[in-house]
């Protein structure tokens, strides 16, 4: 059974920087890709980064590109996201999830974290 657990959420003006982890455990880490996605009130859980198992390729959502960074460090069984240039519309709660293939749907993630809350102010 895979766990995985985010943190590094909080509260950040407009154009600060934050930077999420998400530990996993309970299977070999870097047999895995993960992904991003986050969710606001209202609104369905959207797509924000992918990562393949060597960390060598990454793919993002065109609202993330040029601004968040996924990576990952097998050696901690950790993968982050680095949130630079935050608008008050990334406000929403960031999960990360597992897959064993390449994908941008919800749906087809196997395992999620519980969330972590960002919240960007104006």
């Amino acid at each position: 059974q895979v766990q995985l657990v985010e943190s590094g959420g909080g509260l950040v003006q407009a154009g600060g920087s934050l930077t999420l982890s998400c530990a996993a455990s309970g299977r070999t880490f870097s047999t895995y890709r993960m992904g991003w996605f986050r969710q606001a009130p209202g609104l369905e859980r959207e797509f924000v980064a992918h990562i393949s198992r060597n960390g060598g390729i990454t793919s993002y959502a065109d609202s993330a590109k040029g601004r968040f960074t996924i990576s990952r460090d097998n050696a901690k069984n950790t993968v982050y996201l680095q949130m630079n240039s935050l608008k008050p519309e990334d406000t929403a709660v960031y999960y990360c999830a597992e897959i064993g293939g390449v994908s941008s749907s919800a749906a087809d993630y196997d395992y999620w974290g519980q969330g972590t809350q960002v919240t960007v102010s104006s």
